[in-house]
């Protein structure tokens, strides 16, 4: 039987460090998906937007939020994961949640801050990469600014989906949708880029341009607007592609330090 795995990506407008009404606006947008998806994908700090205040919110929002990813994970019987400022031991972090739909959980806590915004100032740098198994599939979940460094992403461990989860904004938007690409045929994986739209209170635009890239680098869905995307991917594909093109074998060994 072939593995395949659907998933949905949900591109749409943040209301700015608003974590309930971002909860009640990804809830509605979840309820109206067209597809029993098995991954459901949501942006970068779904809660917030690209907030550097998080002192502004509370700090018991990180936790509710968690719960209630583990709760809709579980009604929809769906994984879920998008990231979310999220304070622990005396220090912010942006971290990545990928829930399942029994509830269990795990989580990234972004490498790569992005130091141009000052990220590097209010939120603490992860460390380790994550890789998470799921209905026959590996996946490594990054956040955003990880999608300009290749060797962090560098298919090691033979994972078959690269995921962004993103807020990427409008100046710099070429280089996102080279980047997923290339980050699709280097890895020859799946590469997932999920980015958010509108206008944050800091005036950045955002355009969106979510994407799906196929282990050659063939984009499978695309969008600028308020919507959801949907695709399935096939383990068969991956098989297939690195059995005739024997790219990875070729890979230069390395040690991160």
């Amino acid at each position: 039987m072939e593995q395949q795995l659907s998933l949905a990506l949900i591109q749409t407008t943040l209301s700015w460090q608003d974590p309930a009404k971002n909860r009640d606006h990804f809830a509605k947008k979840m309820d109206g998906l067209e597809i029993a998806a098995d991954l459901i994908i949501l942006p970068e700090m779904f809660t917030t937007g690209f907030t550097m205040t998080p002192e502004a919110v509370d700090k018991k929002e990180g936790p509710k939020t968690l719960e209630w990813m583990r709760q809709q994970a579980q009604e929809r019987n769906a994984a879920i994961v998008a990231s979310l400022p999220f304070f622990e031991n005396g220090a912010y972090y942006n971290r990545l949640f990928f829930v399942k739909p029994d509830r269990t959980f795990k989580w990234y806590d972004k490498k790569h801050t992005f130091t141009l915004a000052g990220e590097h100032l209010k939120y603490a740098a992860g460390k380790e990469r994550l890789l998470i198994s799921y209905k026959g599939f590996t996946i490594c979940p990054l956040i955003c600014y990880d999608l300009r460094f290749p060797v962090w992403a560098r298919n090691t461990d033979n994972y078959d989906v690269l995921l962004y989860v993103a807020n990427w904004p409008k100046p710099r938007i070429a280089a996102w949708d080279a980047l997923l690409q290339a980050r699709a045929i280097e890895n020859m994986a799946y590469c997932v880029g999920v980015n958010r739209v509108g206008k944050d209170a800091n005036g950045h635009d955002y355009t969106g341009h979510s994407a799906v890239y196929d282990p050659l680098g063939e984009r499978l869905v695309y969008s600028e607007s308020d919507t959801e995307l949907y695709v399935d991917i096939n383990k068969k594909v991956i098989d297939n592609s690195r059995t005739k093109l024997r790219f990875l074998e070729d890979r230069d060994p390395f040690t991160l330090l």
